[in-house]
């Protein structure tokens, strides 16, 4: 008798959930003169006030690494992200060739971080 390959045969379905779950913060300044030195200008995060009007007393919202990401916008134009940083502990914005924006222009900084959540059910069906 020849020797015969059996080969295993399952069906299954597996159907996964999955929620991004997206969590954002917005913070709103008007510049001042005094925060420009020179083109650069640096943002200490209890000058920006909140969503709700309420002037901050902490550190600004970092993101997540790898999973969040700073949108940064003058005026009401988007800037590129090589324009400016956030520091580390959120403690300041730093916004660089900054010499043309005017005293006054509105500054908002949005902060969005995302808490997704999966789950995963497989169902054998032979």
């Amino acid at each position: 008798m020849a020797t015969q390959l059996f080969k295993l045969v399952i069906d299954a379905e597996t159907i996964t959930d999955i929620e991004i779950n997206p969590e954002l913060d917005k913070y709103f300044y008007e510049l001042s003169e005094d925060e420009r030195t020179a083109d650069t200008v640096t943002i200490p995060a209890t000058e920006f006030t909140d969503d709700e009007g309420n002037v901050m007393t902490g550190n600004l919202t970092v993101v997540s690494t790898n999973n969040g990401y700073y949108l940064l916008f003058i005026n009401g134009v988007l800037q590129q992200s090589s324009l400016y940083t956030v520091s580390v502990d959120g403690s300041q914005v730093v916004i660089t060739d900054a010499a043309t924006i005017p005293v006054g222009a509105p500054i908002t900084l949005i902060v969005t971080n995302f808490a997704p959540v999966s789950d995963s059910e497989t169902t054998v069906t032979t």
